[in-house]
């Protein structure tokens, strides 16, 4: 595999190494021991997670999926969990970032990017792409996918993660052309965020039914072909036999099961319908290690609570605060989550290159919760709280209720509902006041930048779901994002403190928990399998063998 060696993979000014962000997290979904020194616990595995038999490519891979189809797939816009999983295997960028090792390689792009000059890079496509409709990949299809992405008008989630690119044009047919507006050192493994489309299917306008389509039967240049996805049953692929690229199809085939009921997942483990599943439920580690291997990875994945900060009384920042202080994150992590998760102590997690305690840590402190909603001139809180319907959130939730509802004057009801209900229906309109549910950027990047981008940068979340985009705190924040993705290193890591201050200050929305990610598989079948330090499954890379 084509691994991106000459470029800094990450501004090493601003103190993200990317080989220190592999090393402490992706390379612990294949090594044990990096496990524990991301801070978490020693993975849980049984029996021999190497199969050295020959890989039969006229078998196919069947899998169990934890995750709803909440969204389509087109990648300018999907998010969710499944869908972008998905993706992984049905598109590429320029750069890719493999799912396991986190570690960047050149996809669509034939060499590493060429640094011109500082502000200036150049990339030349692979040789034969070619899309799953058999058209060619062009430079003109790059440079549509990058703009398509950047339009405001389009309003992209990952717009946010690439500010630093003033312009995208084609030098000719086999060269690309980047102009930053300053220098961004980690733009080879940063450019992997976007996924090239064929401009063809996809240069509508947003809404029209052509997008649609192509949202519901993506087309791209990845190993695999998306054959049809049916909510709430499974979604079949087919390798692509015209791939040319550097991680091909190792099976003649995948189909996922969408197994959202943790029960069912883990039955058809057992009974050997499929051969690896994500999310095992942690009820069911043990039970699952006498046919199956298990390991639980540390991540970044956490599960946050938003508030409406539009709302009174949540636009005052006591309030959001008392909350916070009043769940007993240690009885809700050993009853829920047995144990597999940490509370948050910053905005990233134990372990993390970038990792810097808090000012504020948010113990449990039923009595200072109450101290502080008095402060804010409440005697009387009643709100819904709203989570997705996640079997773990789902084991969550009502202990977070047990928590709250021992405060005096508080009440709290609780409604699940489907991660695109909670955030179409109810979050985009106003409709809500407190939301706890499941958020992992790291599936984009492992950098602080990056990870704080997700959630705090752009509209999407701080306008358009928190409400708290207008607060004089917000332009802070976005200054000082600014100032630690160009500052020297001394300086990025006080910067990066002052931001996990800012937000722990703040906690519009902020984690509760890191937890960690378990998945099984059976590897007396699968080769090359290795569950992700990031929600979602991979089978880059990976086949059968019986």
């Amino acid at each position: 595999m084509n691994t991106l060696k000459t470029l800094p993979l990450v501004n090493d000014a601003s103190r993200r190494n990317f080989l220190k962000i592999s090393g402490a997290m992706g390379i612990a979904a294949a090594i044990t021991t990096s496990v524990a020194a991301c801070g978490g616990p020693a993975s849980t595995t049984t029996g021999s997670a190497t199969n050295t038999a020959a890989i039969n490519k006229d078998l196919t891979i069947e899998a169990g999926i934890s995750y709803a189809l909440s969204t389509g797939f087109d990648p300018i816009s999907s998010s969710g969990a499944t869908p972008m999983a998905a993706n992984l295997h049905t598109f590429e960028g320029l750069v890719e970032l493999h799912p396991a090792t986190r570690k960047a390689y050149n996809a669509l792009a034939a060499s590493d990017p060429t640094m011109v000059n500082e502000t200036t890079y150049r990339v030349t496509l692979r040789d034969g792409a070619m899309f799953h409709n058999g058209s060619p990949v062009t430079t003109e299809d790059v440079v549509f996918s990058f703009t398509r992405v950047m339009d405001p008008a389009n309003k992209s989630l990952f717009s946010q993660f690439i500010p630093f690119i003033q312009e995208v044009k084609a030098v000719d047919a086999k060269t690309v052309e980047f102009t930053l507006k300053y220098g961004f050192p980690g733009f080879g493994p940063r450019i992997s965020v976007v996924k090239i489309v064929p401009k063809a299917l996809t240069n509508f306008p947003v809404g029209s039914d052509q997008l649609k389509a192509f949202d519901a039967a993506p087309i791209g240049t990845g190993p695999y072909k998306l054959i049809s996805a049916v909510k709430d049953d499974k979604i079949i692929f087919e390798a692509n036999s015209a791939y040319n690229g550097p991680m091909p199809a190792l099976a003649k085939g995948m189909t996922w099961l969408l197994l959202s009921d943790a029960a069912a997942r883990v039955t058809a483990m057992q009974s050997g319908r499929v051969q690896a599943i994500e999310d095992v439920p942690y009820l069911d580690v043990d039970g699952l290690k006498a046919k199956s291997n298990v390991e639980a990875v540390q991540s970044f994945g956490l599960m946050f609570l938003m508030f409406n900060c539009s709302a009174a009384p949540f636009d005052n920042k006591k309030v959001r605060q008392a909350l916070h202080y009043g769940l007993d994150k240690d009885a809700i992590i050993k009853k829920a989550l047995f144990g597999n998760a940490k509370p948050a102590s910053s905005y990233f997690q134990e372990g993390h290159p970038d990792y810097v305690k808090a000012k504020n840590v948010y113990g449990y402190d039923a009595q200072k919760a109450a101290d502080l909603l008095k402060e804010a001139g409440v005697t009387s809180l009643e709100f819904e709280l709203l989570t997705t319907d996640t079997a773990w959130v789902k084991d969550v939730a009502p202990l977070m209720l047990e928590s709250w509802n021992k405060i005096p004057g508080v009440k709290v009801t609780l409604k699940n509902l489907q991660s695109g209900a909670l955030y179409s229906d109810r979050v985009a309109k106003g409709d809500y006041t407190v939301v706890a549910a499941p958020g992992d950027p790291s599936v984009f990047g492992n950098d602080a930048d990056l990870l704080l981008s997700w959630f705090y940068a752009g509209d999407t979340w701080m306008k358009n779901r928190a409400y708290w985009a207008t607060t004089p705190e917000r332009a802070t924040l976005v200054d000082l994002m600014s100032k630690a993705g160009r500052a020297s290193s001394s300086d990025a890591k006080a910067l990066t403190g002052q931001i996990v201050d800012l937000v722990s200050e703040e906690v519009p929305l902020y984690p509760m928990f890191h937890r960690q990610l378990p998945s099984a598989w059976d590897s007396t079948k699968l080769s090359g399998f290795a569950p992700l330090p990031t929600t979602g499954v991979s089978f880059v890379g990976v086949g059968r063998t019986a």
